[in-house]
């Protein structure tokens, strides 16, 4: 994410010095990168099925049922719905829930009830995301290190120790950057596909039986003997696709075609060939369903695939957190979340950064479900209902998406939506019978996060009101300031201002208890597009206002970081002002907010609001300018 004024590729253009690498390079890093979640899926999937929680008995007719709805679950949620056509919906190369729902707002007027749906939507639906994301990493590391249970079985109580270790050190080690050791995710995760694939062919051996699994029929099968009964078992079977959203999310580091290939070709068939194996191996040893994952690996194995599954972990929960700073940061540029301090920990690769905040805050919630649940088992219960309603959600802004800018494929796509529909809601009604034991987490927390994104929107859209009310047309305040003008001094002076019609109220603070006014007065906007990457085109306009007044906006897309003074120093020859870094100086107002129970929202959300502004990152931080060159100016505001 450093240099951020320079425009990002779209997704079918190769990212700047991956073009040489070819679409094998790109493939093994989309492997590395984007199938980490849904990859480590096989350590726990299986087993949950199988828990007394679902009073299943691992029988033949049973045991193939299962593997039968997995199989369809990953073709028709993961391979037809996000890979194949999803992806279709790139937002300018992006994708995820932020991108699908400034795509589906583009189908509506922009003021519009249909817009604020939309918009509502999609905060929801990454809100959910989130709160089933933060088990990610636990349900994985954690699955992997309880390997020792069959490895070593004295080591038992050593299983929860070790997770939080390994977790506090993926934390701790985030402010150095991922770069270095992302270069060794794309092979790591090559060989765990290759060993999944390997110990599934090798159990297959010994019961090919298994393989009719991929006859729907034993699905259908499984619902007719288990009755209405037998759509909870999904709940369990949804573990199979939890990374399907975050398919789409990554697309816009490798582009679709990478990815639709790594998994046509490599990803899909490793997964389904495990999952057969570890079915195969019940078939023949049904006492196997209480870890059949590490039961399918030969004695010599054992410690190395041990290894092996804790690193590929270690490299999904990297990606789950490197997708955390990548949807705050995308919040922070469309509105929705407080300005946090972002550093950047590469100055060659876009896309490379940290956020302090988000990072201790998803540390403190991921050991702290470690130490609460202690066991994947516990965790599984607790893991899916959320993914299911972001994926409910997904399929609705497709739709609106289809219907409004495909006009060809919506013809076949529409229908589709309508089946995805159904296998959503299906995996919803499965996973909230859940909620007792375990996932009501998620959804609490998915909850809290989206009331505070919306009280964030809502309060600075009410911040905006009040300070237009006690506002000064600009139209009308310079011609007056001109009749009897102050004193002036050399100089740029900037006024960071959200509405370009009003007077700054920083240059109000300024002309009263300084009394001065800069030779030349920049009246700055920052805007923030619905497309990731702004055109070179677009950065800056320049309107020459006179006597020394001039109106500046910058755009920016919601996946850029935003750097003012790197733009301003774009400023076209034509235009007959310029930006010296040591001649320029950037006024910002700071208001101080103060709740009020006669206006704007109900006083414990005004309450709520006050406190995020209070502790929002500092102006010079966010637009990157330098401290020494910012001044800033107080003014109480009530909502």
């Amino acid at each position: 994410m450093p240099q951020p004024a320079r425009p990002r590729p779209p997704a079918h253009v190769p990212p700047q010095g991956a073009a040489q690498a070819g679409l094998a390079g790109l493939v093994v890093g989309a492997i590395g990168v984007v199938f980490g979640d849904i990859g480590t899926s096989p350590l726990y999937t299986l087993r949950e099925a199988f828990s007394p929680h679902y009073g299943l008995v691992a029988d033949h007719d049973t045991v193939l049922g299962v593997l039968s709805m997995i199989f369809w679950s990953l073709t028709l949620v993961v391979t037809l719905k996000y890979v194949t056509i999803i992806m279709r919906a790139d937002n300018e190369g992006e994708g995820g829930i932020m991108a699908l729902m400034a795509l589906a707002q583009r189908c509506f007027p922009k003021d519009s009830r249909s817009a604020y749906v939309v918009g509502v939507l999609g905060i929801l639906g990454a809100s959910l995301f989130f709160g089933d994301g933060v088990i990610t990493p636990a349900i994985s590391v954690l699955s992997a290190v309880e390997g020792l249970e069959v490895v070593a079985p004295g080591m038992h109580a050593w299983i929860v120790p070790i997770t939080v270790l390994v977790l506090v050190a993926l934390f701790a080690t985030q402010r150095y950057g991922t770069e270095k050791v992302g270069r060794i995710f794309g092979p790591v995760t090559v060989v765990w596909f290759l060993a999944l694939a390997a110990l599934g062919v090798a159990n297959i051996l010994h019961e090919p039986e298994v393989l009719h699994a991929v006859n729907p029929w034993w699905a259908v099968r499984f619902f007719v003997d288990h009755a209405w009964g037998g759509i909870f078992i999904l709940g369990a079977v949804v573990l199979a696709v939890t990374g399907g959203e975050a398919i789409y999310t990554d697309m816009g580091h490798f582009g679709p075609r990478p990815i639709r290939h790594a998994w046509y070709f490599f990803v899909l068939p490793a997964l389904m060939l495990n999952y057969l194996g570890q079915g195969a191996l019940v078939l023949e040893d049904p006492a196997a369903v209480r870890n059949p994952f590490y039961v399918g690996v030969p004695d010599w194995a054992q410690w190395p695939m041990l290894l092996l599954a804790t690193l590929a972990t270690v490299i999904a929960s990297q990606a789950v957190i490197t997708g955390g700073y990548s949807i705050a940061r995308q919040a922070m540029q469309l509105g929705y979340i407080p300005r946090m301090r972002i550093k950047h920990t590469s100055s060659e690769t876009i896309g490379q950064i940290y956020i302090p905040a988000i990072n201790w805050t998803m540390a403190v919630i991921v050991v702290g479900l470690v130490l609460s649940f202690g066991s994947s088992s516990a965790l599984a219960a607790a893991y899916g209902i959320s993914v299911s309603a972001t994926m409910l959600i997904d399929t609705l802004l497709l739709a609106l998406v289809a219907r409004a800018l495909w006009p060809v494929a919506r013809r076949w796509v529409l229908p589709l939506c309508v089946l995805f529909l159904l296998i959503d809601l299906a995996f919803l009604v499965a996973n909230g019978a859940k909620v007792l034991q375990g996932a009501w987490f998620p959804v609490v927390l998915g909850m809290v996060l989206f009331t505070l994104l919306r009280t964030w929107r809502r309060g600075r859209e009410i911040l905006r009101e009040e300070m237009q009310k006690e506002g000064i047309r600009l139209d009308a305040f310079i011609p007056g300031l001109m009749l009897a003008p102050p004193v002036r001094v050399e100089g740029t002076a900037v006024f960071m201002t959200s509405d370009k019609g009003v007077v700054p109220h920083a240059l109000l603070h300024n002309l009263k208890h300084n009394k001065v006014l800069h030779e030349r007065n920049v009246f700055l906007t920052v805007d923030t597009l619905t497309v990731p990457y702004a055109a070179p085109g677009r950065r800056l306009t320049v309107e020459t206002l006179g006597d020394g007044f001039y109106r500046v906006l910058v755009r920016f897309g919601f996946m850029e970081t935003p750097d003012v003074p790197q733009a301003l120093m774009q400023v076209p020859d034509h235009c007959d002002i310029s930006f010296d870094p040591m001649e320029t100086t950037y006024f910002v107002s700071r208001e101080t907010v103060v709740s009020s129970a006669r206006r704007g929202m109900p006083v414990w959300r005004d309450k709520l609001f006050a406190v995020m502004h209070r502790n929002a990152a500092p102006a010079n931080h966010f637009f990157r300018i330098p401290g020494n060159r910012l001044v800033e100016l107080g003014a109480q505001v009530e909502i």
